[in-house]
């Protein structure tokens, strides 16, 4: 299976911005997916989780309050709804099927003025 993200771009600080990970190559109902980014000369952190069943998320303690991952299993995709960005928030963005290797190319996220 593989997964590609979209919906990066410049934003500026306490804007928002959705991010986007379509799946394919799998079954998407029984799968737990996850939103990590990576900013530059830091390591890829965790940010949200989704699992199989909807209403069950988690999040990073910097997400929390902040974004909302949700999906759509007839569209196969997963989402990163971002609010009130902040120019910590700038890193490469990338989607995950979680207890899988199975990774998406990364979309980047750059918060600025």
């Amino acid at each position: 299976g593989h997964l590609v993200e979209s919906g990066g771009g410049l934003v500026q600080p306490g804007g928002s911005l959705t991010l986007s990970c379509v799946a394919a190559g799998f079954t998407f109902s029984g799968a737990a997916f996850q939103w990590f980014r990576q900013a530059p000369g830091k390591e890829r952190e965790h940010v949200a989780t989704i699992y199989s069943t909807h209403t069950l998320t988690d999040y990073s303690a910097s997400a929390k309050g902040r974004f909302t991952i949700s999906r759509d299993n007839r569209k196969e995709t997963v989402y990163l709804q971002m609010t009130n960005l902040k120019s910590e928030d700038t890193a490469v963005y990338y989607c995950h099927r979680m207890n899988y290797e199975t990774w998406g190319q990364g979309t980047q996220v750059t918060v600025a003025s």
